[in-house]
């Protein structure tokens, strides 16, 4: 029922969309002016001939690996550094107002930064995406470690538990509902770093297809550039979704959920 109103929604806009671009009002004149938005028979046309050439198959890779590369390295040091922190009450108060310092700045003020210390090719763009899933994942992990039972830690400590086995079998299940929660987000924060970063500066990727496109006032490049930007972080989203669901099969589904099933 959903996915079918979806579709249908979809279905809808695409063909006011292409409906729009052509029809003319007089005077080279259209509903929809097709120079800014071009029209969606285009844009899969463009599509199709990049599919055919190789081109976008070769940026897609690209950006998957350098989203996948600031995915998994932002999201093992935001877990290790929330879960040492949340341990350590000295400098979590220490470290506190830097962090949160931080967090606060753009994220695009970085940029430059990354692109000085490690050039235009996909270690820039690996920097600026770990900046964004880092603190998305270390900010959720310390809460979680932070909102440990107490009367449970409590219990295993007095039973002799050491620290690593504290860390493995209280602190990590109670923190992994956080973390796995984060990690859903950090994919697609992952996606928009390796994007923008090429965007902004770089030789190959997605946002390079782009921002090649829109240099040459190419709008249906531009679509099209963002048509198959869309596809990818959908597949990559179901990919995602579905590996969370095996991971917390043991987690009770919300009660909202469960009403409206």
């Amino acid at each position: 029922m959903v996915i079918g109103l979806q579709l249908a929604i979809l279905v809808a806009v695409i063909a006011l969309w292409e409906v729009g671009t052509n029809t003319s009002t007089g005077a080279n004149r259209f509903l929809i002016d097709p120079f800014i938005w071009s029209r969606p028979s285009r844009i899969v046309g463009r599509v199709g001939e990049w599919l055919q050439s190789g081109i976008i198959l070769n940026n897609v890779f690209i950006t998957l690996y350098e989203a996948l590369m600031s995915f998994v390295l932002g999201a093992l040091a935001g877990v290790v550094v929330g879960f040492v922190l949340a341990r350590s009450d000295l400098w979590s108060r220490v470290l506190n107002p830097f962090i949160q310092v931080l967090n606060a700045l753009p994220r695009l003020v970085f940029a430059p930064i990354f692109f000085l210390l490690f050039g235009l090719d996909e270690n820039s763009k690996i920097a600026l995406g770990f900046s964004l899933v880092f603190f998305i994942v270390f900010f959720n992990a310390y809460q979680g470690v932070r909102e440990v039972d107490r009367n449970v830690f409590n219990n295993v400590r007095m039973l002799g538990a050491n620290e690593r086995q504290m860390t493995w079998h209280v602190l990590l299940p109670s923190a992994l509902t956080w973390i796995l929660t984060s990690l859903h987000t950090s994919v697609g924060f992952a996606m928009v770093g390796a994007v923008v970063g090429e965007y902004l500066g770089a030789a190959r990727g997605l946002g390079h297809v782009i921002a090649q496109s829109e240099g040459n006032l190419d709008a249906t490049g531009v679509w099209a550039g963002m048509l198959v930007l869309c596809v990818v972080v959908v597949v990559v989203e179901v990919l995602v979704t579905q590996l969370e669901r095996r991971l917390v099969r043991w987690k009770p589904r919300p009660a909202g959920e469960l009403l409206t099933a």
